[in-house]
């Protein structure tokens, strides 16, 4: 996999890839209505997706994650398990 490749793969939708120190592909995506931390990013699939309804903070939080348990900053919602951030549910 290549950060061009992955790229190509989103279909002008996915941004600054990163491999992870897992080795996971990992991406910032445009989503509706915000914007994703996608996770496992293969030719296929992806494996999951951290969304943030800031930019920045997916952006931030892509830049500084090391891959191992959830990312960083004010995450809503990882899909497809549908499971919310309790820090940002409490912070609203």
């Amino acid at each position: 996999m290549t950060e061009e490749r992955i790229v190509e793969l989103g279909g002008g939708t996915y941004s600054q890839p990163r491999q992870l120190p897992t080795g996971e592909w990992a991406c910032i995506g445009r989503m509706l209505f915000t914007w994703a931390l996608v996770i496992g990013v293969t030719e296929q699939s992806t494996d999951r997706r951290y969304c943030y309804e800031r930019e920045q903070d997916a952006r931030s939080a892509l830049e500084t994650w090391d891959g191992i348990d959830d990312p960083p900053g004010p995450w809503i919602k990882e899909k497809p398990s549908n499971r919310i951030n309790s820090e940002w549910a409490k912070a609203k």
